[in-house]
């Protein structure tokens, strides 16, 4: 089964091992890039779909651990298998601590690695959509007038609409015209869907 909604990056030094890299996962139904060097993967523009990167540990310029702390500096959230002829174990502990999803030896085991891969493209499918979902969390806060965030932040510590009144020194219809507002502007139906919502961005 295809899926071209999501890409494999192969970064390998080895033109052999990109190449079966590139026809085992083609056969595993991804769509898949190769790259000779790290700082060839990051010359290249990457297309905004899920994915993840198979990538050698070991190689000239610029390693493998070098280039998951790179992409971890970017921000850049891409799950990455790391593939080593010669593994160490301080370097996989690195590598998993920093957030690899696995750490496999050469000559690959084919089915572990399309299982990998399998479980990183899925890993990366729901961070981004999470992210997609706290984006438009986000904008809903920020289209919240600035009273109206005094009052959304006043709810979510529990208060009442009097509280909230007696703090922000009005009246409680006011607090209801504001609270509507708030519930109505972050797409609310209740105060547990809200405190769901900022508990997304962290707001408590």
């Amino acid at each position: 089964m295809t899926d071209p909604e999501a890409i494999v990056f192969v970064v390998d030094d080895d033109p052999s091992v990109r190449r079966a890299l590139q026809r085992l996962i083609r056969s595993a139904g991804f769509t898949v890039e190769s790259f000779a060097s790290a700082q060839e993967f990051l010359g290249l523009p990457r297309p905004d779909i899920p994915g993840c990167l198979v990538l050698d540990i070991h190689m000239p310029g610029v390693s493998g651990l070098d280039l998951q702390d790179e992409l971890a500096a970017a921000e850049v959230n891409l799950p990455i298998i790391f593939l080593t002829g010669y593994g160490t174990v301080p370097a996989s502990v690195r590598a998993m601590k920093a957030g690899a999803v696995d750490f496999l030896e050469k000559p690959v085991d084919d089915r572990a690695l399309v299982v990998a891969i399998h479980q990183a493209v899925e890993r990366n499918r729901r961070a981004r959509l999470e992210q997609a979902e706290v984006r438009e969390i986000q904008r809903r806060v920020e289209s919240l007038s600035p009273r109206e965030r005094e009052v959304f932040s006043l709810l979510l510590t529990g208060m009442l609409n009097k509280q909230i009144a007696s703090e922000l020194g009005t009246t409680e219809k006011t607090i209801k015209v504001h609270r509507g507002r708030v519930m109505e502007k972050m797409q609310a139906g209740s105060m547990a869907e809200l405190v769901r919502l900022a508990g997304k961005l962290g707001m408590r």
